[in-house]
């Protein structure tokens, strides 16, 4: 065959880097193994969302709801918002995704953080733009004067994540403010809040409020974490409508399985209840942090799910040691190592792994 009969694809697949999930524990010698790698919830469902999921899937011969109007309506009341200032998508992610498509194309700029969530540079990327990746603080924090130098009149997006993944920290109030105080009017910024439940800092915004009097301010949120509904993917964003409109647009038909949307709305019903789970899961966080602290280790202040090590170029050896005793990390290899917090005996072991290790 020759290069005039293959296939071709846009080149800027060339550069594309594959998205690396979690990787699943691996054990053969019948210990137990737990997946800390992927910042799931490890409870169970509820049963009211298990069976709310279970009715819907007797219709899975019909095609779902492709305006998931219980659910746009169940989310207008959660967060006072009109339905037209809400979208879904297959994971806040693929909202990411379809508001990246819609706002951007070659030439543009998407300003974010870095090393923040992975999929930010892959889903640029696709869209033709180009990534402006601002280095984080010596303490794992967003810069936010260095990402607002950062902008120029090819600035398109701008994207802040908070709970920042992998490394932890929020954005406070105070700073967040002035930083959409300087954002030009016509550039989009996101706030990534999918780990917006387990955040415990008192100044920190619920940035749902941030977006009311401010049109180009998109918030993302997601079932995928607190919720627990990781395998069923399930997110959206808040924003206004032109915003939401443009995002629809982009947005695969019938994408989102009215088995997810119906477990979503037994999740906002059963909030509470999960919220528990939630704070059960912060105690952990808690206890996690401090014992690593007290074995000498200089991890971040963390306000989500999971917690980041600082290895360097330690971190490939690390990740095999703790994969060796039936625990596995998410590593980033030469930067660190992102945990999640899963439940106690996995904690236990990963704990005893990693205070082992700065001995």
């Amino acid at each position: 065959m020759t290069a005039e009969d293959e296939v071709r694809f846009r080149s800027v697949l060339d550069d594309v880097a594959a998205y690396k999930p979690g990787k699943p524990p691996e054990r053969t010698d019948g210990r137990p193994s737990f997946k800390l790698s992927s910042n799931e919830n490890p409870y169970p469902p509820l049963p009211g969302v298990l069976a709310a999921a279970t009715e819907a899937a007797g219709n899975m011969n019909r095609y779902p709801d492709m305006g998931a109007l219980p659910l746009l309506e169940a989310l207008s009341e959660r967060f006072d918002v009109p339905v037209t200032d809400l979208a879904i998508g297959t994971g806040s992610v693929a909202v990411l995704y379809h508001l990246l498509q819609a706002a951007c194309g070659e030439g543009d700029e998407v300003v974010y953080a870095w090393r923040s969530f992975e999929a930010y540079p892959i889903a640029v990327q696709l869209t033709g733009a180009t990534s402006v990746q601002v280095p984080l603080t010596e303490d794992a924090r967003h810069d936010l004067k260095a990402m607002e130098a950062a902008i120029t009149d090819r600035t398109k997006v701008v994207m802040v994540c908070t709970p920042n993944n992998p490394t932890g920290p929020v954005v406070h109030r105070d700073e967040l403010v002035a930083f959409l105080d300087a954002v030009p009017r016509n550039v989009l910024v996101v706030l990534d809040e999918a780990y917006r439940e387990f955040v415990r800092d008192t100044e920190t915004p619920d940035c749902t409020e941030m977006y009311r009097d401010r049109p180009n301010v998109v918030v993302l949120r997601t079932f995928s974490k607190a919720y627990g509904l990781a395998g069923f993917r399930i997110g959206y964003a808040i924003g206004h409508a032109p915003v939401i409109a443009a995002i629809r647009k982009c947005a695969l038909p019938f994408g989102v399985s009215e088995i997810a949307q119906a477990a979503a709305v037994a999740s906002l019903r059963a909030e509470k209840e999960l919220l528990d789970r939630v704070e059960a899961l912060v105690v952990e966080r808690t206890r996690v942090v401090g014992e690593l602290r007290a074995a000498g280790w200089d991890v971040p202040e963390t306000h989500a799910n999971f917690v980041w090590m600082p290895l360097g170029d330690e971190t490939l050896a690390f990740a095999e040691a703790v994969q060796a005793e039936g625990v596995s990390v998410r590593p980033f290899p030469g930067e660190g190592a992102r945990v999640t917090i899963g439940e106690r005996e996995a904690n236990d072991l990963f704990l005893t792994i990693a205070c082992a290790w700065r001995q």
